[in-house]
């Protein structure tokens, strides 16, 4: 039963062992260290292979945030076909998929292959085991530069999309005194009523003509 308005609360329980169920993180600056430690441990266990992958640059959603892009979640089946990457070798070199990804604009995955293409251009697959398989680097091209985050290599250079400004809180412009909706009311309220005025203004204006005689 649901309780409204300020009544006394029934039933209060104020004498449970509350100390019991208080958890406290005194141990936050160890944790912290600890993360740290398990982060260069991950990227040394890992080496020479980055410790994220390849995201795609999506916008963010709704009316309000979609002039600004960001990382998304993985690259569509469309944007791997036009790349040329099989959808079941993309995972295996680090390219991040999302099958349920739809592309809705071209300019979004004209893209978002260029970066598939710009990635693979600069990645160098080791041969696991004797044999080298064709997807394998060539020995002569194995050595090159290699990065720990692919995000400081292949990050969102424009956060705000070309075509878009934004301005300071302060650039903008007044607000309109009374209000804005007053404002409105009142400018459709003067262009309905502009011919009962006038013809308010004309029957005053003849009345006095007519007491002037």
């Amino acid at each position: 039963m649901a309780i409204k308005h300020n009544q006394q609360i029934p039933h209060n329980h104020f004498r449970k062992d509350w100390q019991r169920r208080v958890r406290c993180h005194f141990d936050q600056a160890g944790k912290k260290e600890s993360r740290r430690v398990a982060r260069r441990a991950k990227a040394a266990a890992v080496a020479p292979r980055p410790v994220d992958k390849l995201r795609p640059i999506v916008r963010c959603p709704t009316v309000r945030y979609n002039r600004r892009t960001r990382l998304g979640r993985g690259f569509t089946l469309a944007e791997l076909k036009a790349a040329g990457i099989p959808k079941l070798y993309a995972p295996t070199i680090g390219i991040a998929v999302d099958a349920r990804r739809q592309n809705l604009s071209e300019e979004g995955l004209a893209a978002n292959v260029e970066r598939l293409k710009a990635y693979k251009a600069r990645l160098i697959v080791f041969p696991r085991k004797q044999k080298v398989k064709s997807t394998d680097t060539p020995k002569d091209q194995q050595s090159g530069e290699t990065t720990q985050s692919i995000r400081a290599a292949f990050g969102v250079e424009q956060a705000v999309a070309p075509g878009f400004t934004e301005i300071k809180k302060s650039d903008l412009p007044k607000a309109v005194d009374g209000g804005a909706y007053r404002a409105l009311r009142k400018a459709r309220s003067d262009a309905r009523l502009v011919g009962v005025r006038q013809k308010r203004a004309d029957e005053k204006a003849a009345a006095e003509k007519e007491k002037a005689k």
